[in-house]
């Protein structure tokens, strides 16, 4: 048995700028940090993104993490870490990413004193990684070609396109016209309705898109349906898939599930999600709100089980208190990096 030292931390980031999805705009990000040493002055590090959408804030996750920290301490062995899962999943139904938070710092805690980084504990060939995109958010039409050119210049080739206006064919020529070489996806978040959404694809398929993800709200699963019958291109489910058991539910109406650590409580069930959506013959993106490298570094850990990758959160902010997996021009660098653990250090 083990004691810990546990530490809480409620930080509001900067965003670089304004970032606006179909459901509103954001200045800046609230998150939570969760630190568990060990009796040998091991620390493991998680963060915590949560949102509103999926009924939490930071309070809420500091509200219930010491709650989670008492699981730890009453299982003792941090190896444990399918046992603390469950436990914390009985405990606390909802709450997903204060659970992820600390399962992130198991993880950071367990491989540190292991001295190996996360994927090898995984048994993850680090090479093979898909590229990470950089997310454009809405803006006016100048000024999401002024971001594309950015990402462009800082050697992003993959972008993610944000939509939900009423000029989304006008965004996404322009953005194919400053960046004609670019895997483009892009992303409603929810905004159309099934009929909108089979007339906006076919507009806007000639634009040489991969996929388009989460166009109709989660809660019309059979208007996600009618979407993936007749699209002239590949689905993505974000909202609609949150954790493992709603692969079987979504696995008739869409080609590829968005992982997000923040959904799903925990990198177990992380796991677990991605080889439910093998087993149903789906790809699999890992993707992330704005959020810092304490809570992207893992999520980068898991690329090499991805056929899609969207971490490019906490390089939207003005400023990260973390560091993580290194990422040039979304490279996820694991062979790169010389740390154990999850990579996330301040």
């Amino acid at each position: 048995m083990s004691e810990f030292a546990t530490e809480i931390e409620r930080w509001t980031l900067a965003l670089e700028r304004p970032f606006s999805i179909a459901r509103g705009t954001a200045t800046d990000t609230e998150v939570v940090f969760v630190r568990i040493q060990d009796d040998e002055g091991v620390v493991g590090v998680g963060g915590a993104a949560p949102t509103r959408h999926y009924g939490e804030t930071a309070a809420t996750v500091e509200a219930v993490v010491p709650d989670l920290l008492e699981i730890v301490e009453e299982v003792g062995d941090i190896h444990q870490l399918e046992r603390i899962e469950r436990r914390m999943r009985e405990s606390i139904r909802r709450n997903p990413a204060a659970r992820t938070a600390v399962s992130i710092a198991l993880y950071d805690l367990a491989t540190k004193r292991l001295e190996i980084p996360l994927y090898r504990y995984w048994g993850l060939d680090p090479t093979e990684t898909p590229e990470s995109s950089y997310t454009i958010g809405i803006d006016d039409t100048q000024t999401m070609r002024e971001k594309t050119d950015a990402a462009r210049e800082r050697g992003f080739g993959t972008l993610k396109v944000k939509l939900g206006t009423d000029r989304d064919e006008e965004i996404v020529r322009t953005i194919r016209e400053a960046a004609p070489n670019a895997r483009l996806f892009v992303d409603a978040n929810e905004a159309w309705t099934p009929k909108e959404a089979v007339e906006t694809i076919d507009r806007l398929a000639p634009y040489g898109l991969e996929f388009v993800e989460q166009p109709v709200p989660a809660e019309n699963p059979e208007g996600l349906k009618y979407v993936y019958e007749r699209s002239r291109l590949p689905i993505a489910a974000d909202e609609s898939c949150l954790v493992s058991t709603d692969v079987p539910k979504i696995a008739d109406r869409c080609d590829i599930v968005n992982l997000k650590l923040a959904k799903c409580g925990g990198l177990r069930e992380a796991i677990r999600l991605v080889h439910a959506a093998r087993a149903h013959g789906l790809e699999v993106m890992g993707g992330c709100m704005t959020e810092s490298n304490a809570s992207i570094a893992p999520a980068a850990h898991l690329a090499p089980l991805l056929d899609y990758a969207d971490l490019d959160g906490s390089l939207l902010l003005a400023e990260d208190p973390y560091d993580g997996v290194p990422m040039p021009g979304g490279e996820i660098d694991l062979a790169g990096l010389e740390r154990p653990g999850t990579g996330a250090v301040r």
